[in-house]
């Protein structure tokens, strides 16, 4: 009779049991919504056919194109500090900013990143994913081997176990010998359990680091820029404003000069103006990531400090324990257990049992 329900009801039951859950949604935004969103900025910014060419060069009959531009974008375009003028260009004595004759005293600004930026992206979604992929190895699915076959142990009302589809129902028997072998391993290896939550611990504290690491290499990367792109953004009020302060970082127009010899063997200078397509890409890059980056370092700093208050409460507090293991259980839940459990043991055992409760039925986890 339950097995001709179990084949009736398997079509329509819907579980969610195939990956145990071994971190929190803090540490899923480093290693899955930054690291994807990372490799959708490589493919966009390397998806030339939509944008048009990284650079086109306009210079005189000198030089042919192809050789002007291969030239200036592998050796840097340069813009003009003095020709950021607001009045100048609002009056229009100015074509484009930072662009216009050039002195032997004219302090200049040379834009070497946007051949890097690919390259940089690919690089820093590879960093984000490393702390989950060293998580991994150190967890070494010890969750999911102790959890394995509960996940319809709400289920074990028979005395054999059965196989309904690619469902697996335990027995009773079998149920009791799974909690059983759950209750030896955290005795029987608490050494490990506690090396299990320090290296969680340890690694989630490493992802706020990195994300400041990496704020600070994206400052390095564009020459001291990146950190006042979000002011910039928030205090600019006309976008059509050709002083935009965005321009100083990513030119849509740029100067470069190439030398070459001559007939008679003199050195000839080739003056170009160059319009650099991709930057019109690369501002809206960086600004995004200005505002992700400061989100992460918030969220991941409130993930350090919510495990520093865990570790001062779990002992302490018994209306601390019933708010965690009841929202992580869904039911209703007596605290007093888990306070008899963990008056001898050390917060290390207590987040374990928290992460075994994440990934079992409230029933079967009390």
């Amino acid at each position: 009779m339950l097995m001709t329900s179990l084949h009736a009801l398997t079509p329509r039951m819907r579980f969610n049991y195939s990956k145990a859950i071994i971190d929190n949604t803090v540490f899923k935004l480093h290693y899955k919504f930054t690291v994807t969103m990372l490799l959708g900025f490589v493919i966009l910014v390397c998806a030339r056919e939509y944008f048009g060419e990284h650079i086109k060069c306009l210079s005189d009959q000198g030089v042919p194109p192809h050789v002007i531009q291969t030239y200036c974008f592998f050796m840097a375009t340069f813009t003009i500090v003095r020709h950021y003028n607001e009045s100048l260009l609002e009056g229009g004595f100015l074509p484009h900013p930072g662009v216009g004759p050039i002195l032997s005293t004219d302090e200049t600004i040379h834009h070497t990143y946007y051949q890097w930026v690919p390259f940089v992206l690919f690089i820093q979604s590879i960093c984000f994913y490393m702390t989950h992929y060293i998580w991994k190895r150190k967890e070494g699915g010890r969750i999911k081997a102790l959890v394995e076959g509960l996940q319809y142990a709400s289920l074990a009302l028979h005395d054999t176990d059965m196989q309904a589809g690619s469902i697996s129902v335990p027995s009773k028997a079998t149920l009791e010998s799974r909690v059983n072998l759950i209750k030896k391993d955290i005795i029987l290896r608490l050494r490990v359990t506690r090396t299990w939550s320090t290296w969680l611990i340890s690694l989630e504290v490493v992802n706020l680091l990195h994300v400041m690491f990496q704020v600070w290499v994206v400052n390095k990367f564009l020459h001291g820029s990146f950190m006042g792109l979000g002011p910039h953004v928030l205090n600019l009020k006309d976008w059509q404003n050709k002083t935009d302060p965005l321009e100083t970082v990513f030119p849509k127009v740029t100067k470069c000069i190439f030398h070459k010899y001559g007939p008679s063997g003199s050195i000839q200078q080739h003056d170009a103006l160059c319009v650099m397509a991709l930057n019109i890409i690369h501002e809206k890059i960086y600004v995004i990531l200005w505002f992700w980056f400061l989100i992460l370092f918030i969220v991941s700093l409130l993930a350090v400090i919510w495990r520093f208050v865990s570790f001062f409460m779990f002992r302490r507090s018994l209306k601390f324990n019933e708010m965690v293991f009841r929202h992580v259980s869904k039911s209703k839940f007596n605290p007093y257990n888990v306070i008899n459990v963990v008056n001898g043991c050390e917060f290390g055992d207590w987040l374990f049992l928290y992460y075994l409760a994440k990934n079992m039925k409230s029933a079967t986890f009390q």
